[in-house]
């Protein structure tokens, strides 16, 4: 571990370097999107080349591809490989069920088409983004353009029936103009403070018109890595499943 580093990247950069274990030679692996991400495609870059491992990767955006590419990692689409592995991704926060919010980066879109055409996701994340109950942190929407605002009053009006918290809904913003995804679309973010459905959530925003897809992935991850400041980490799995979902190599 490099020894510069705050408190957070250590726990980031701990939670990365434990993932590496379940990279094998021959995978088709999904890499993930934002800080701790990065981590994990730094440190994949190293292990490829030290260990001479052959590892295809399918990144969630087109930064992830970038970095990729830049270290030298085999770099390929999904359609090109049709199905991965198992994709490495961070969360912006996780329930002991291991539902996510995710979407922070504004690449939830192709996160969620990678992480669910995978046999397996594992989850990388620094212990601050556990928490009991979805909501703290705003749950991205991914909205097209045309009509976003009308999206976005019915949104508001389909919040006011949901088992949620608050109701806040905002456009995101890079500096003073709508932030734009690869896909070229807008994001909204949803200010719900507290989550109690999260699947039910999820089925009624997507079947909004306008709505391309939400950052809430529900029954998805199998299992976390959590990271802690002192460079430790631990595997996490759903409170729900057996201990045979991403057994420990």
């Amino acid at each position: 571990m490099p020894t510069n580093l705050d408190p957070a990247d250590r726990a980031k950069f701990a939670s990365a370097e434990g993932a590496l274990k379940f990279v094998e030679d021959g995978m088709r692996l999904g890499l993930g999107t934002g800080s701790t991400a990065a981590w994990l495609v730094r440190l994949l870059a190293e292990k490829v080349q030290s260990e001479k491992i052959d590892i295809t990767c399918v990144p969630t955006s087109s930064r992830t591809r970038d970095l990729a590419e830049s270290l030298g990692l085999k770099v390929t689409t999904l359609d090109d490989v049709g199905w991965l592995d198992l994709t490495i991704d961070g969360a912006d926060e996780f329930d002991p069920e291991l539902n996510l919010i995710k979407g922070g980066g504004g690449a939830l879109l192709q996160e969620k088409i990678v992480a669910t055409a995978s046999d397996q996701m594992l989850v990388i994340s620094d212990d601050s983004k556990q928490v009991d109950h979805l909501g703290a942190f705003a749950l991205p929407v991914e909205v097209v353009k045309f009509g976003w605002e009308t999206t976005k009053a019915i949104i508001e009006d389909a919040l006011s029936d949901a088992a949620v918290a608050g109701d806040t809904v905002t456009l995101r913003l890079s500096r003073d103009a709508p932030y734009i995804t690869d896909e070229g679309h807008y994001i909204l973010d949803l200010h719900l403070r507290k989550i109690e459905a999260p699947m039910g959530l999820s089925i009624v925003l997507n079947q909004i018109p306008g709505v391309v897809e939400n950052g809430l992935f529900v029954d998805i991850a199998d299992a976390v890595c959590i990271g802690y400041a002192s460079g430790e980490h631990r595997i996490m799995k759903p409170a729900r499943e057996a201990d045979d979902v991403l057994s420990t190599p």
